[in-house]
């Protein structure tokens, strides 16, 4: 049997994508200069250390449970940085209701650490990007977080929360997809909302 991850919580803007899963607002681009185009700058690890890192997901995931349990975003809001705070309260409450209709309970990220997937890295953009898990049974708590730079500090720009089985799953007898068929390109992030059957 396999087990089907549910999407929880896709958390952001309605200004702009990041990417398919995790759309936020994003500061405007200037205007590209004529001449010779540059490649786009590959993520470079993030200069910062485990304690700092459990700060930034534990105080995160914990807003997120607070505010889903008391139905009052502004805390969440407050914490995010300029770009996030283009979304409302009322806002946040409408992209966060079916986690809260659920009764999704976060706290148990205060006691577990995060299994990283993705290090923070250092985007193009210049926002810390990282992903991961806390590996609770029998679902896990999995995210996906991206911290825009704001006064020395790094601050909420967008995040994605779900749950999946903790179990391993099995392969699946249908056959691999040919080359031809595998889809190219992408963020190999996965869209939101329920997932369909």
């Amino acid at each position: 049997m396999i087990v089907k991850v549910k999407t929880i919580l896709l958390a952001a803007l309605v200004a702009a994508s990041f990417s398919p899963t995790m759309a936020s607002a994003q500061s405007p681009k200037p205007a590209p200069k004529p001449g010779p185009s540059r490649p786009a700058q590959a993520p470079r690890p993030a200069d910062i250390d485990k304690n700092g890192v459990l700060i930034l997901v534990r105080s995160t995931l914990l807003a997120l449970d607070q505010a889903n349990k008391t139905g009052n975003y502004t805390v969440l809001r407050d914490l995010g940085a300029p770009g996030f705070q283009t979304n409302t309260a009322a806002r946040l409450a409408e992209i966060f209701a079916y986690q809260r209709n659920q009764h999704l309970d976060l706290s148990g990220v205060a006691v577990l650490e995060p299994q990283l997937s993705m290090l923070p890295q250092i985007e193009s953009t210049g926002m810390m990007h990282m992903s991961g898990f806390f590996p609770s049974v029998p679902t896990q708590i999995r995210f996906e977080l991206l911290y825009a730079p704001v006064q020395g500090q790094w601050k909420l720009f967008g995040l994605s929360v779900s749950l999946g089985s903790s179990a391993p799953v099995a392969p699946s007898d249908a056959p691999a997809p040919s080359a031809a068929e595998q889809p190219r390109g992408g963020t190999g992030l996965r869209p939101s909302g329920p997932k369909q059957p």
